[in-house]
């Protein structure tokens, strides 16, 4: 029997050891996640010292920032020497998070002031508060705030978390995420809109949805507010109908009041102080519920339950955003003396991020993002170390340092802004897939007065279409647009057709504005296996022509018949040159072309060099039958020329400072172009040319368009002699 113990507990012991040793893989993919705990309030023993914990600083998203500690009346910071993901995790629990991802020193999020109140903190990541960690004692410190330690939590929230104020002069920071929060339509003509704009500002407490007394509410709070959920600002409201609806239904109130300044991002970044309340009957003395009134951006326009019918539109012109695969996110472009350039993102802050995104018609920043993670412009970089006050119309009217020694465009800022909540993702899904990143397109449409589920006809499906799936259901750019999908089985007794004939521009936001049948089906092959598909990807090549090498390079060659047999094989000349002797000339417009990937990731042929073809004439194989269309337009937008250049050698030509060539096409080797490097195609190369022998002489749009789609335009005068 010992001997059977003496094993068990063996047995036992190396278990532990080996999930243990393991235990910070997680779940392979597939494996339900653990159910998360529900959140307790810790119970403190009365010697712990109260104190109370924000996030602070030059912050890029609310759950991130400089550690600052409440305590003895006075806010202070935490120093970073001993500092570890122990003490962060511990950081980011008290605050509601539920875990903490990592960990920063030496003052990145900017030096704070007053006592450094931690030093050299040794915890386990197990205590329920930071005052219970091993330190030098709170207040005792060799410390500046040059070692001013900051966190990044986890924005998955604790479930069931519930603010507990230990503080006697109730002073805090309000740490609550958008989920704990909402604007609940009381008038029955706003329960009907999408978006809601106007309500109740309702906060979630104890699994309860209560109400703010609005005796000390202001502006700046209704502003934050409105920001949060995606609006760029705020309006009055008629008081008299709430009046009304207060009187009817009882409100229950939240012990809180917020303080706002205005220009934060985030309801967490606002102080929290004691509502007004009676105390006998928690009543709002002399007030009503709070109720905000949001002003959509002109894209977001509330409509009826119908929903929104207009592809998205920018609303200024001096600023737009690039390289971002959803709206409301992008590398921020600037217009100057006529041309776009990028901001450095020295100081960069959401602070001034939600600047830019309350500019284009959206609500707060979520973040502010660095290093060029949205892609790499071009031209110029306009703008360095900007500060705004939140306050200001454009990111033009912030204060800005107009040297930008030492930027590159490895350095170009980028948003991802808050945008207000359409539904539209719960329209549309992706079935049969192996990723939640593939699958056949199945959408939700009403059919005899009820909700089903359907296919799209593949009939025209391509990747324009394809893209507003994935933007539409927030996952990425799109990798792929399939025609056929009897590979994915997709959802049972989803497979009938339910919308067909649709063709989108590629920006809306939803596939239900893209041009399609309606009621009026028609797919000559049905659905099943011929329903559409998709395929996602988070990064993709970002091909942009480089408009100034056009300009500078343009000119006008004649050129004999005899010597234009490979091109005219090619299809590189216009129709009519194969009813002409060989001794006649053709006219040509030569310019060369520079496609520069500003993406996030190469730009590679799709056809394996197994498949490349071979043109005897030239002597060379193509890798694509057509990397760039050439088209000239008249000025009322009729094509009056055309020319298109295969891809005979897709490589990196040249590369920005600090990015080696992966890509040459020596010795059959991989074609591409790499991020932040350029490909150009000379004047002098065949077909490098749009055959304009029978275009009259006038004013027309040249346009060269690489293959995905970013076109670039540019006015030249074609004359003839």
């Amino acid at each position: 029997v010992d001997q059977h113990l003496c094993w068990s507990n063996l047995l036992k012991l190396l278990l532990e050891l080996v999930v243990g040793q393991y235990e910070h893989f997680g779940y392979p993919p597939g494996y339900p996640e653990p159910v998360q705990e529900q959140y307790t309030p810790p119970q403190l023993s009365p010697d712990t010292p109260r104190i109370q914990l924000r996030l602070a600083g030059d912050k890029r998203k609310h759950n991130e920032g400089r550690v600052e500690v409440f305590y003895n009346g006075e806010w202070g910071t935490v120093c970073d020497d001993d500092f570890t993901l122990h003490a962060a995790q511990v950081v980011c629990r008290e605050l509601g998070y539920v875990e903490a991802i990592s960990w920063s020193p030496s003052s990145k999020y900017g030096k704070g002031q007053g006592p450094i109140w931690f030093d050299n903190l040794h915890c386990t990541g197990k205590e329920k508060t930071l005052a219970l960690c091993p330190s030098n004692g709170i207040g005792v410190s060799d410390c500046k705030h040059t070692e001013d330690v900051g966190v990044v939590c986890s924005d998955r929230r604790i479930p069931g978390f519930k603010f507990i104020n230990t503080m006697a002069n109730h002073i805090e920071s309000l740490d609550i995420q958008v989920e704990d929060v909402r604007i609940r339509a009381i008038l029955s003509s706003y329960r009907k809109r999408i978006p809601v704009t106007e309500g109740y500002v309702e906060v979630k407490d104890g699994g309860k949805w209560k109400q703010i007394c609005n005796a000390e509410w202001t502006q700046f709070n209704s502003r934050v507010i409105c920001g949060m959920f995606g609006f760029p600002g705020e309006r009055r409201y008629n008081t008299r109908v709430y009046k009304m609806f207060a009187r009817r239904r009882k409100p229950t109130y939240w012990d809180y009041s917020v303080n706002c300044t205005g220009n934060e991002a985030h309801l967490s970044s606002c102080k929290l102080g004691q509502a007004a309340l009676g105390k006998s009957n928690g009543t709002c003395a002399g007030g009503l519920p709070v109720v905000v009134s949001c002003v959509p951006g002109r894209a977001f326009a509330p409509t009826p339950m119908s929903g929104f019918r207009k592809a998205f539109r920018q609303e200024q012109p001096l600023v737009r955003l690039r390289g971002g695969a959803i709206v409301g996110e992008g590398r921020v472009e600037v217009l100057k003396n006529g041309e776009w350039g990028t901001i450095c993102d020295d100081n960069w802050n959401l602070q001034s991020a939600t600047v830019v995104c309350r500019e284009l018609g959206f609500g707060t920043a979520k973040e502010a993002l660095s290093g060029g993670r949205l892609g790499q412009g071009m031209g110029p970089v306009h703008m360095n170390e900007v500060e705004c006050s939140g306050f200001e119309k454009s990111i033009t009217e912030c204060f800005f340092n107009k040297e930008n020694v030492g930027c590159s465009h490895e350095e170009d800022a980028a948003v991802r802004c808050n945008v207000p909540a359409m539904g539209f993702q719960e329209r549309l899904r992706l079935s049969g897939g192996r990723t939640p990143y593939e699958g056949r397109v199945e959408v939700l449409v009403e059919r005899n007065g009820s909700l089903v589920w359907g296919t799209v006809c593949s009939d025209g499906w391509g990747t324009m279409e394809a893209m507003v799936v994935c933007r539409q259901l927030g996952l990425g750019f799109a990798s792929n647009a399939f025609q056929e999908t009897w590979y994915w089985p997709g959802a049972v007794g989803a497979d009938a057709v339910v919308m067909s004939g649709v063709r989108c521009s590629g920006t809306e936001m939803s596939l239900s504005h893209c041009l399609h049948h309606g009621g009026h089906l028609n797919c000559p092959k049905g659905g099943g296996r011929y329903a559409a598909g998709v395929s996602c990807s988070e990064t993709a090549p970002d091909l942009v022509l480089n408009p100034q090498v056009v300009e500078q390079t343009t000119y006008m060659e004649d050129r004999p018949m005899f010597m234009l047999q490979c091109a005219y094989e090619e299809n590189c000349l216009s129709s009519t040159s194969g009813q002409v002797p060989a001794n006649s000339y053709r006219r040509l417009l030569r310019f060369s072309s520079q496609i520069h990937n500003n993406g996030q990731s190469d730009f590679r042929p799709k056809a394996s060099r197994e498949s490349w073809v071979w043109h005897d004439c030239h002597r060379h194989y193509h890798s694509m039958e057509v990397f760039t269309l050439y088209d000239l337009f008249s000025l009322n937008g009729t094509k009056v020329a055309e020319g298109h250049k295969a891809s005979f050698c897709l490589e990196d030509s040249e590369c920005d400072e600090g990015i080696e060539k992966r890509y040459e096409c020596a010795n059959f080797g991989d074609q591409g172009i790499t991020v932040g490097c350029w490909d150009t195609y000379r004047h002098d190369i065949d077909c490098q040319w749009v055959d304009i022998t029978d275009v009259k002489p006038g004013d027309y749009i040249f346009q060269v368009c690489p293959m995905n789609k970013n076109t670039q335009e540019k006015n030249l005068n074609c004359s003839h002699d």
